[in-house]
């Protein structure tokens, strides 16, 4: 298959591609970086976008750097630069983990993180890592820059509160403190297909008990999201197997299960439930 006929745009800065964007954003024009999304989906002609603004060129959105307390990352950061080492401490711990679920390795190296999020594929490991971490993401229009909070930005299936004459310039994680402890658990049919649920889960041990926990979910529902009912439970418990089967029983019954000819919405609550227990004893290892 072959995509329909597009005009290439490829400005050389960001001021440029905001402009041009903003100029062919009415008739469906498209931003383009890694493309392993997009381009498929132009291949099958399941999108005919009249132009194609690629930022490949703009300087500065390869931007990788702790700034302060917060990990930015631009629209032109790949995969799998993400990799182990890349990132200090928990945060670069966590990311590196994600990373080696990503598909397979040409997508891995063409792929950006920021084109996954905007992307907004139920089940993309960033995406979930963006809603755990509470990522706040930068868009850029002639209108100016907009701040925008993942647990805003994530809204269904492929749906983004990004406009379309918004261009996606990075996202700006916390870093965990060092202590962290991270489990990550995803299951899919095949090797690199998209999973059919995914589960975060970070805290810290203070005393004995846990805290500061963040619980997450992907790939079941429309969007990922943290489960606060799931978090209360955990804060301040016992790390131990009473606190991980209630807190798994708990997540399973709370979502909003996806479901499709393939695979039920009960089957997706069990998968939750059992990745839920497995990402526990992950962080208990």
């Amino acid at each position: 298959m072959k995509p329909a006929a597009f005009v290439y745009h490829r400005p050389e800065t960001l001021e440029e591609a905001v402009r041009i964007l903003a100029e062919v954003a009415p008739g469906d024009g498209r931003v383009i970086a890694g493309g392993q999304s997009l381009v498929p989906i132009m291949a099958f002609r399941m999108a005919r976008p009249p132009d194609l603004v690629d930022i490949n060129r703009v300087a500065g959105l390869d931007r990788l750097a702790v700034v302060g307390d917060r990990l930015v990352i631009g629209a032109r950061v790949r995969h799998r630069a993400l990799h182990e080492g890349a990132v200090p401490g928990a945060t670069g711990v966590l990311l590196a983990r994600l990373m080696h679920h990503i598909a397979h390795a040409p997508i891995r190296t063409r792929g950006t993180f920021c084109g996954s999020l905007a992307h907004s594929d139920p089940s993309s490991e960033w995406c979930l890592a963006a809603a755990a971490l509470d990522a706040v993401l930068v868009a850029q229009s002639m209108r100016g820059v907009r701040e925008i909070a993942a647990c805003d930005f994530f809204q269904g299936v492929m749906t983004t509160d990004l406009q379309p004459d918004e261009i996606l310039v990075e996202a700006r994680l916390p870093l965990l403190p060092d202590d962290t402890r991270i489990g990550f658990v995803e299951f899919s049919r095949r090797a690199g297909d998209f999973a059919l649920a995914a589960v975060l889960v970070t805290y810290r041990i203070v005393d004995g008990k846990i805290a500061e926990p963040r619980f997450a979910i992907g790939g079941a529902e429309a969007f990922p999201r943290r489960l606060a009912a799931v978090e209360a439970r955990l804060t301040g418990a016992a790390p131990d197997a009473t606190t991980w089967s209630d807190a798994a029983a708990q997540a399973a019954a709370l979502i909003e299960p996806l479901e499709d000819a393939a695979t039920t919405g009960d089957y997706r609550r069990d998968l939750v439930r059992a990745l839920s227990l497995r990402a526990f004893e992950q962080t208990s290892a």
